[in-house]
């Protein structure tokens, strides 16, 4: 069996300042001297060999083998340890949708790339679940998605903007009384991924009016909506956002009855500085609007 790291870390200690008294002195960290000589003897009783001796200070045969071959593993610790915090530091782990990634988020780094230069980007395109998934993991330090329901436990989030969907409909185009479903008799539906957060609030507001509409165009995002609509094929399903103008020739209809699609934040733990000040961007973003 390997011999416990903490009591290796306690004997290189103990060599290093020649004593257990001197150890307990100069120590990192907090602990009192018969705790270090408990395990330091339980150290060596685990490797059968007499490490030093005590009055004078001074390492056996054994004890300086140990010592020679831990002391560049421990001396370089904080070295290694103030590296990789630098490194941190300037490192921002983001994920969003292709669409905040490509839209929003531009004008928000240039901002913070000004007060840190140094700033290094990792930026992953997902969805909620896969922010959720990536945060969990921690394998980003902040998250920009669609919020449906409740995040998991330990994820913390911020509501950024909530925002109508819409329908993208020709600009001659007179809407009846009946609404959505003399639309959907009427015009080709042009939407994003059945499984995005968009289209599933879009089919609340279909079960609520017990209407089925089904896509003559599915695409991965809202450009290719909004381009789809403004070559004639159809009718589109998008949001009324900030950037996100309607086509030329076209006209926003406010879809009735139909839940608002939500963006928030989303981290966990504490946030980075560099986290920070992305989402007091994202925050100033939101309220221009």
């Amino acid at each position: 069996m390997a011999p416990n790291l903490h009591h290796l870390e306690l004997f290189y200690h103990v060599a290093r300042n020649g004593g257990i008294t001197a150890a307990a002195r100069g120590m990192p960290y907090g602990i009192q001297q018969p705790a270090i000589s408990g395990q330091i003897s339980l150290l060596a009783g685990e490797l059968g060999v007499r490490l030093f001796q005590r009055r004078p200070f001074k390492l056996t045969p054994a004890g300086r083998e140990l010592y020679d071959f831990l002391a560049p593993f421990f001396s370089a610790l904080p070295e290694v340890a103030a590296t990789i915090a630098g490194k941190a530091s300037r490192r921002l782990r983001l994920a969003a949708p292709a669409t905040i990634i490509r839209q929003h988020l531009p004008d928000v780094l240039a901002a913070v790339r000004k007060a840190r230069p140094e700033l290094e980007l990792n930026l992953v395109d997902t969805d909620q679940r896969g922010a959720f998934d990536l945060l969990e993991r921690e394998e980003v330090d902040l998250a920009v998605c669609e919020l449906e329901g409740r995040p998991p436990a330990g994820i913390r989030t911020e509501v950024l903007i909530s925002m109508p969907l819409v329908l993208l409909l020709p600009a001659d185009y007179k809407i009846a009384r009946s609404g959505l479903h003399g639309m959907a008799v009427e015009l080709p539906l042009i939407r994003p991924a059945a499984d995005t957060a968009l289209c599933r609030l879009f089919s609340k507001a279909l079960a609520k009016a017990r209407l089925d509409w089904p896509a003559r165009i599915e695409v991965n995002s809202l450009e290719l909506v909004h381009a789809y609509v403004a070559q004639g094929f159809g009718t589109g399903l998008s949001v009324k956002a900030p950037g996100l103008a309607a086509p030329q020739g076209t006209r926003v209809w406010e879809i009735p009855d139909c839940p608002e699609l939500v963006i928030a934040a989303a981290w966990r733990g504490k946030l980075t500085p560099l986290a920070e000040l992305v989402l007091s961007g994202l925050r100033q973003r939101a309220k221009a609007g």
